[in-house]
C-alpha cells in the first residue's frame, strides 16, 4: 500500500503538468489569431500606432523639435538669443504646445492622435522641408509639411487630406510662453494676445493672472500672435482663417512659464486631384520691429510703442524715433553713444519750442514788477486784479500761457520713450556700467522683501533720474516768477520727481538712462539760452514799447476778457439778490 501511494504521489504532477499544457493550447492559438489580427491592423492603418519620437528641424534663426505622434512642433529656441540667466531662449517647450486639426474621418479623429513618418529634404533654392505623412489606410493619407527658409523666423505649413472630403476642418493652437527675462511678473504683465482681420481690423488683450479670459470673432481673420515680452509667435494664413475662439491665462503658480493661449479657427480646403490642402504659416522669433514690419502685414503691432490714450505717440515712434535709432545704428555700434546722440538730437529738433519757453518766462520775470504794483493796488479784489493783470499783458502783447504751449509739444516724445525702450529688443541684454541688461531695471542693492510704492531694490539709474529732476525744478524755480497766491505751484515741481521714483524703480535701465541725459542736456541748454540769447533789458524795453503801440486783436484775448468781465458783474449782482430775500 505505501509502495502504491508512493508512486501515485510522483505520477500526480506530471498529470497536472500535462492536462494544464492541454489546457493552455486553445488559449495560445487564441493569442496567436489575435496577434495577427494586431499586425493586420498594423498594416492597413499605420498611423493608429507607432513610437513617439522627436525631430529636430532648424535654420540660422530657429531650431524646432517635433513630435512623430501629432507631427508639430514641441519646442522651439530661437538662435542667437540668450534667456536673462543665460540659457538657450526657449520660446515655448512641452506637453502645452499643440498644432492640430480635426479629420472628416472617423468620428473626427485629430492629426494629434496619429503617428507620423517624417521625411527630410533639401529644396533647391536652399530652403529645407520636413514632411510627415500618415497613413490611414484605404487610400486615406494625412501629410504635415513644413518649409523653413535659410535665415528667416517665418515657416510655412501645409496641411494636405488625401481621400477625405471637406470644405474646411477645425484647427487648433496651443502654446504655453516660457520664462526667459529677469522679473517674471513684468514680464506676465507684458504678455499679450493680437489677432487681425482681414479686413485690417485688430485688436489686442492682455493675459490675466487671475482668470481664463475668451474671445471671439466671426471675421475672416488673418493672423493671431502669442505675444511675450521680447518674442512672440503667430499663426498666419494669407488667405484667411474662418471664426476665431481664443482662450488665454497666465500661470502664476508656475515659475517657469509665463502664459499660455489657445487659438481654434477653421482652416479652408482648397480642393485638388484627389487631395485638399490649406497653407498656413508661424512666426516663431523675437519682437523685432524691423524684422515684423518687413513681412508687411502688420505683425509690428505686437511692439507696443502707444496704446490705450496714449496710441498717437507710436506714430511720433514709427515717423520720428524708430528711423532716428536706426540710421544711428548703421554706423554706431555702441547703443549707449545712440541714446546720447539721440536725446542730444532731439533736444536740438526741440530748441525752438523751448527757446519760445524761456522767452516767455524772460517775459514774465521783467513784468513782475508792474505786477507787484497791481497786487498791492487791488489788494484782496482777485477778479480785479485778474482784469487789470490780462489789460496789463495785452497792452505789452504777452501771452501768459506761452511758456506752456511750447512745453506741450516735447510731451509726445517723453511719452514716446516711455512706451519704445520697455519694448524695443536692441536694448535687451546691452550692458553698461552696473546694468548688465538695459532692457530690465537696474539694481545695486535687493532688500530682501518689498517696500510699498516703491519695491524690493534701489535702482541706481532711477536715483540719477530722480536727482536731475530735482536739480532742474530747482534751476527752474529760480528762473520762473512765482504766483503768492498759489504756494502749492511751489512745491509740486519737488514732489513729482518723488512720486516718479517709485514708478520708475521698475522700469528698464535704458528709459531711466535716458531721462537722466535728457535732464542734464536739458539744464545745459536752459544755460546756453539764458547767457546767449537771452537779454532781459532789451525785452523789457520792447515790451514798454509795445505799450504805445495800438493793441493787436486777440479772439483768445478778447474772449477771456468777456469771460472774465461777465464772472464780475455776477459776482457783484449775488449779494443784491440776497438783500432782496
Amino acid at each position: 500500500k505505501r509502495a502504491k501511494f508512493v508512486a501515485d504521489s510522483l505520477a500526480h504532477p506530471r498529470r497536472t503538468a500535462d492536462s494544464l499544457k492541454t489546457a493552455t493550447l486553445p488559449v495560445a492559438a487564441a493569442a496567436g489569431a489575435t496577434d495577427s489580427a494586431a499586425e493586420a491592423m498594423r498594416r492597413s492603418k499605420p498611423a493608429y500606432f507607432g513610437e513617439a519620437k522627436e525631430v529636430s528641424f532648424g535654420n540660422k534663426k530657429i531650431t524646432l523639435q517635433f513630435s512623430t505622434k501629432g507631427a508639430f512642433p514641441v519646442s522651439a529656441v530661437v538662435n542667437g538669443y540668450k534667456t536673462y540667466y543665460g540659457k538657450p531662449l526657449n520660446l515655448f517647450s512641452g506637453a502645452g504646445n499643440q498644432l492640430s486639426a480635426i479629420l472628416p474621418f472617423d468620428n473626427g479623429k485629430s492629426t494629434a492622435d496619429l503617428y507620423y513618418s517624417p521625411a527630410m529634404r533639401d529644396e533647391p533654392n536652399g530652403d529645407k522641408t520636413l514632411d510627415f505623412s500618415a497613413d490611414l489606410g484605404e487610400g486615406r493619407k494625412v501629410n504635415l509639411i513644413y518649409t523653413l527658409p535659410a535665415d528667416d523666423f517665418m515657416m510655412r505649413c501645409s496641411l494636405v487630406l488625401t481621400g477625405m472630403s471637406a470644405s474646411s476642418v477645425p484647427l487648433t493652437w496651443q502654446i504655453q510662453g516660457l520664462r526667459t527675462e529677469k522679473d517674471i511678473t513684468n514680464e506676465r504683465m507684458s504678455t499679450q494676445v493680437y489677432y487681425r482681420t482681414k479686413s485690417g481690423d485688430n485688436d489686442y488683450f492682455t493675459v490675466k493672472t487671475d482668470k481664463e479670459s475668451l474671445q471671439h470673432t466671426d471675421a475672416s481673420l488673418h493672423w493671431a500672435g502669442f505675444r511675450k515680452q521680447y518674442f512672440s509667435a503667430a499663426l498666419i494664413n494669407d488667405d484667411g482663417f474662418g471664426k476665431m475662439d481664443m482662450k488665454y491665462m497666465a500661470r502664476p503658480e508656475d515659475t517657469n512659464i509665463v502664459a499660455q493661449s489657445m487659438v481654434k479657427v477653421d482652416l479652408p480646403l482648397k480642393p485638388g486631384n484627389n487631395a485638399q490642402s490649406a497653407a498656413f504659416k508661424l512666426y516663431i522669433g523675437p519682437n523685432d520691429y524691423h524684422t515684423l514690419r518687413s513681412y508687411g502685414i502688420g505683425l509690428d503691432e505686437m511692439v507696443p510703442l502707444g496704446v490705450g490714450p496714449m496710441a498717437f505717440v507710436k506714430y511720433v515712434n514709427k515717423f520720428l524715433i524708430i528711423p532716428l535709432f536706426y540710421f544711428l545704428q548703421s554706423f554706431i555700434g555702441n547703443i549707449i553713444i545712440i541714446i546720447v546722440l539721440m536725446t542730444l538730437l532731439i533736444r536740438l529738433l526741440l530748441s525752438f519750442f523751448t527757446y519760445k519757453s524761456f522767452l516767455s518766462s524772460a517775459k514774465m520775470r521783467v513784468m513782475k514788477p508792474e505786477l507787484d504794483e497791481l497786487r498791492l493796488k487791488c489788494g484782496d479784489d482777485q477778479q480785479k486784479f485778474s482784469m487789470e493783470q490780462m489789460k496789463l499783458y495785452k497792452s505789452v502783447g504777452v501771452n501768459p500761457l506761452g511758456g506752456c504751449l511750447p512745453m506741450l509739444f516735447q510731451l509726445p516724445i517723453l511719452l514716446a520713450m516711455y512706451y519704445l525702450f520697455p519694448s524695443f529688443i536692441e536694448f535687451r541684454q546691452q550692458h553698461f556700467l552696473w546694468a548688465n541688461d538695459l532692457s530690465t531695471y537696474d539694481s545695486v542693492l535687493n532688500f530682501g522683501f518689498a517696500i510699498p510704492w516703491y519695491g524690493d531694490h534701489v535702482s541706481l539709474f532711477t536715483l540719477l533720474f530722480t536727482a536731475s529732476s530735482l536739480f532742474v525744478a530747482i534751476y527752474n524755480r529760480n528762473m520762473t516768477p512765482q504766483d503768492p497766491n498759489n504756494p502749492l505751484m511751489k512745491y509740486l515741481p519737488f514732489i513729482f520727481p518723488v512720486i516718479l521714483m517709485g514708478m520708475f524703480n521698475k522700469m528698464a535701465a535704458a528709459l531711466t538712462f535716458y531721462y537722466t541725459v535728457s535732464n542734464l542736456l536739458s539744464m545745459l541748454q536752459q544755460f546756453i539760452i539764458q547767457k546767449y540769447f537771452i537779454d532781459e533789458k532789451a525785452i523789457h524795453a520792447q515790451l514798454q514799447e509795445n505799450k504805445n503801440k495800438p493793441p493787436a486783436p486777440s479772439k483768445w484775448a478778447q474772449k477771456l476778457e468777456e469771460m472774465q468781465r461777465l464772472q464780475a458783474e455776477r459776482a457783484k449782482q449775488m449779494p443784491r439778490r440776497s438783500d432782496k430775500k
